[in-house]
């Protein structure tokens, strides 16, 4: 089950800095409410991810959380945000990914 939070935590970890990107609105009211969803999202994030590190080592839930987190910000990024992309991005990626395997099978 620890794995499971871990997973939902590291998806809340993505929709802080959604929520932060959305904020970038002129519009005052749909920038209070995508701020109001980052700091939910943030707040759940932590939350999965203190449940998580009940079984799960400190160091690898971490590592793990902030590297999915990182690498579904950057898909995002890149389907929704038009973010720039290049193989030296997506190798960085697949590192970070690479490193993510390998601290769950070294659990």
């Amino acid at each position: 089950m620890a794995w499971i939070y871990l997973i939902v935590a590291a998806l809340f970890e993505v929709g802080w800095p959604i929520g932060l990107k959305l904020a970038q609105t002129p519009n005052s009211i749909a920038k209070c409410l995508w701020i109001i969803f980052a700091i939910i999202a943030m707040t759940l994030s932590g939350v999965f991810l203190f449940f998580a590190q009940k079984q799960i080592p400190i160091g690898t839930a971490y590592a793990i959380w902030t590297g999915l987190g990182t690498i579904g910000t950057f898909c995002i990024g890149i389907i929704f945000f038009n973010d720039a992309t290049s193989l030296l991005r997506f190798f960085g990626v697949f590192l970070i990914l690479s490193g993510v395997i390998i601290l769950k099978l070294a659990h």
